[in-house]
């Protein structure tokens, strides 16, 4: 039987993008399927006792920019500690993700491909322009793909979704969930193999 991950980030998470490529070979070669799913985590740490980066401690703060450049040594990913639009709303983004999915489309290359233009591309993921262009080079029709992502209907899932993920138990990104287990963190993504193959 093919299991499915449940795939719940925000666009503009390090940790997401860094685990984004392993867990796609991953669950290609385990023949997997992909929900992706973006929420709005402001939303989500209000409600699970989480901060947003600029409220937490120094300390905090610092030992996550140690952990971010370890992980790009480690993986050979050259993200970059302090992009320039960051921290940005990837809201537009996130529903033009929701669209497709929405739409029964495959909207894991769009994923991607928003996650590199924050953390390698120095691309402003909340301008418009932006969002369209990365949507052309992903093989969508930018500009239609915008319109339909700002109707009231995908905003509505967006949040429906960004409760849904309150309550099935999510609090950090990137989070992955496989028959209602819960895997938080690209550095769980072991678990999430060995979860696949069972």
């Amino acid at each position: 039987m093919t299991k499915t991950i449940d795939y719940y980030l925000t666009l503009v998470s390090p940790w997401a993008f860094l685990g984004h490529d392993r867990f796609v070979k991953m669950v290609a070669e385990n023949n997997a399927k992909i929900n992706v799913i973006p929420v709005n985590y402001g939303k989500i740490f209000a409600a699970t006792g989480g901060l947003p980066l600029g409220k937490r401690s120094p300390q905090r703060q610092a030992y996550r920019l140690m952990e971010i450049a370890r992980w790009r040594e480690e993986l050979g990913i050259p993200i970059n500690t302090h992009p320039k639009f960051f921290p940005a709303s990837d809201q537009m983004a996130a529903q033009m993700v929701t669209s497709v999915v929405q739409a029964g489309g495959d909207a894991m290359e769009l994923t991607g491909l928003f996650q590199r233009l924050v953390w390698i591309d120095e691309g402003n993921i909340s301008d418009e322009s932006t969002v369209i262009d990365v949507a052309d080079r992903a093989g969508f029709d930018g500009e239609k793909l915008l319109k339909d992502s700002q109707a009231p209907e995908i905003a509505t899932l967006y949040e429906q979704n960004t409760a849904r993920a309150i309550e099935r138990g999510v609090f950090g990104a990137p989070t992955y969930i496989i028959d209602d287990e819960l895997f938080w963190g690209q550095d769980r993504l072991y678990f999430v193999e060995k979860a696949l193959k069972k």
